[in-house]
């Protein structure tokens, strides 16, 4: 029996230790929100937090995670007020949006390390994170924006918010 602690709630899996976690958090404990990409841990899709770190769920053992701490996209922010997340929507950061759960969850790891990132760390950060979208440009653009966010809220940018209201000061363009 493998004890962990997903999004704050205690858990168990019994099954095979070698179970890529990915397939834990999908099948067994119904969390969707963290992808699977490669199958190799090479695209940064299925990327979760394992002790506060970033690691690929899918080439990381279930054993890996006994006795430790897993906070996936659902634990992030229940309401989605993280300063990353917020980021994201309003600078329209996705385009089919597939990986961006995994590129939140590395740019948040970043944030946590570094809170006023270059563009340079942000390019080593997130290098190992694919988009088939070509969102970089914008994946950039918003961990600075949530980097400012988490300054002027003070917040801590890795750890979960409970701000429960958002507003967005983007204008959409006029249609003709």
């Amino acid at each position: 029996m493998i004890k962990l602690k997903v999004n704050g709630k205690n858990q168990q899996f019994d099954g095979d230790p070698e179970t890529p976690l990915l397939w834990v958090l999908r099948d067994e404990l119904d969390l969707k929100g963290t992808k699977f990409g490669c199958g190799m841990g090479l695209c940064g899709a299925c990327t979760v937090h394992l002790n506060g770190k970033p690691m690929r769920s899918c080439s990381t053992p279930v054993s890996a995670a006994a006795n430790a701490t897993v906070t996936t996209i659902e634990g992030l922010s229940p309401d989605g007020s993280h300063p990353v997340q917020v980021a994201w929507q309003e600078l329209d950061v996705p385009q089919c949006g597939y990986c961006q759960a995994g590129q939140i969850m590395s740019a948040c790891a970043l944030l946590a390390k570094t809170p006023k990132p270059t563009d340079a760390d942000i390019d080593t950060a997130m290098n190992g994170n694919l988009c088939r979208c070509g969102t970089y440009l914008r994946i950039r653009a918003a961990i600075h924006k949530a980097a400012e966010l988490s300054a002027s809220n003070n917040a801590a940018p890795a750890q979960p918010t409970t701000k429960t209201s958002r507003t967005s000061t983007r204008l959409l363009p006029n249609k003709k």
